[in-house]
């Protein structure tokens, strides 16, 4: 109940203003009978002790407040298809050009394919991928990568003139755990951004606001391609 401190040195500041704080408001000292030092009574160190845990847990959950959960629950049914064993839908559309249209495939060149993404984040959302089914950019030849690039650029250029959005997000997941529904094929993403385009209508309501039908998207954005 008692704690020595004649002669006491804390290397940790934070106790070091505690005990002077407590020394000025410490209990009445008492001689020590076993070795004649005298003890101070600590309640009031305690005491300060749980107003600074306090004060500790107050601003913790003022920090945690700070960073909010942006819910997105309509890609729970991508999410709950990356474990689908079937083939590479990738694969399939490459294999079947007479279903381009059925598959919202918007073109091909010689090595590379441009399709819309079906469970898109905005609308406007494509995959270009290569028609081999490749999964990391260390196995494409530098023709296929070179491909890749050039359809990127396509892509963004007709996405800019069929849709007008204000910004692009562009990229590449590499496995499961990185968000990658296919990882066994590599495909590039090309998400066109508007200001205001995440709400709550995806968080409060579960209900994505795609202001077009994915097919009246496709007819926009083939046109604007081969402009």
């Amino acid at each position: 109940k008692h704690l020595r401190i004649k002669g006491h040195q804390s290397p940790n500041p934070l106790f070091k203003r505690m005990l002077h704080r407590s020394n000025r408001t410490a209990g009445p000292s008492r001689p020590d009978s076993a070795g004649g030092r005298r003890l101070t009574d600590t309640r009031p160190l305690r005491s300060l002790a749980k107003g600074v845990m306090l004060r500790v847990s107050l601003l913790t959950a003022k920090v945690q407040a700070m960073f909010k959960n942006l819910w997105a629950p309509w890609r729970m049914e991508y999410i709950t298809d990356l474990d689908n064993t079937g083939d590479c839908f990738l694969c399939e559309y490459i294999k079947t050009p007479a279903e381009d249209a059925r598959n919202l495939v918007l073109w091909r060149s010689e090595s590379t394919l441009v399709c819309m993404n079906r469970f898109p984040y905005t609308n406007g959302h494509l995959l270009i991928a290569p028609h081999a089914h490749k999964s990391d950019l260390a196995e494409l030849s530098k023709a296929e990568m070179l491909e890749l690039m050039q359809m990127l650029t396509k892509g963004q250029q007709a996405l800019r003139k069929a849709l007008n959005p204000q910004g692009f997000n562009v990229g590449v997941n590499f496995g499961r755990c990185a968000g990658a529904g296919l990882p066994g094929h590599l495909h590039f993403h090309i998400v066109p951004r508007w200001e205001g385009d995440t709400n709550f209508m995806a968080i409060t309501g579960q209900t994505r606001v795609i202001p077009q039908d994915i097919n009246e998207s496709y007819q926009a954005i083939k046109a604007a391609a081969d402009l």
